[in-house]
């Protein structure tokens, strides 16, 4: 019979979150921002209402695809590093486990284990799961963090589409003179509620999530709008 002290309960960490909040928040706020920028740019510049939506849905697919091959390059670099480290230390346990166990003391010793217990730790951690030890505590490696080349991909390029797709839904629905202030208003509160809600589910506090999602949007939706506003003057 199991006593109390044995019974696990379970726990969920915002870090079990890391791998594709990254990814999703990321993509999402720069579909919003990339795709309001990008009308307001070409509206400004006086196209027309319909080249803006063609414009708007061709940064969409070209956003979301950008976003998917960018993230699963760099996620794919990140997992063939560990994938090394990891066997860099597998061959290092073969060749000399001693030194490999006295490596591991001795970070546990800088944990503030007394030496003793630190070597008995390692001891039975290295008897148990030697690599999985050297991997948690020498690389800082677990499953937690470890990268995932495809689900960031796939997190990143339709949260890319979905950010996108709010602008070009104002695009779509509001008169053309009204575009410029409906497109901004919207995309900023789009913005708003992102951060928000990407920091409550990090643990952040959610107006200052909201906040610098917000100003950086803005910044960025007011430059391109300045830009296109002098080349289409210019031309």
């Amino acid at each position: 019979m199991r006593t109390a002290r044995h019974i696990r309960h379970p726990e969920r960490h915002r870090s079990e979150r890391i791998g594709w909040l990254r990814a999703a928040v990321l993509g999402a706020n720069d579909g919003i921002v990339s795709t309001a920028s990008l009308v307001l740019g070409v509206a400004a510049a006086g196209a027309g209402h319909q080249t803006i939506l063609l414009t708007s849905i061709s940064g969409l697919i070209a956003g979301a695809m950008s976003m998917a091959a960018g993230e699963f390059v760099s996620v794919h670099s990140q997992e063939d590093t560990e994938k090394a480290d990891l066997a860099k230390e597998g061959a290092e346990l073969k060749q000399v486990p001693a030194g490999e166990r006295r490596e591991l003391a001795g970070i546990y010793v800088s944990r503030g284990l007394e030496p003793a217990l630190a070597d008995q730790v390692a001891a039975r951690l290295m008897a148990h799961d030697a690599l999985g030890a050297h991997a948690r505590d020498e690389l800082g490696l677990s499953s937690t963090t470890a990268a995932r080349p495809l689900q960031a991909a796939w997190a990143s390029a339709a949260s890319f589409a979905v950010g996108a797709a709010l602008p070009i839904l104002v695009v779509a629905t509001v008169a053309p003179a009204q575009l410029i202030l409906w497109v901004s208003v919207s995309s900023l509160t789009f913005l708003s509620g992102l951060g928000a809600l990407s920091a409550q589910a990090g643990g952040a506090g959610v107006w200052a999530g909201a906040a610098r999602v917000t100003f950086w949007g803005a910044f960025a939706m007011a430059v391109t709008a300045g830009a296109g506003a002098l080349f289409g003057a210019v031309a």
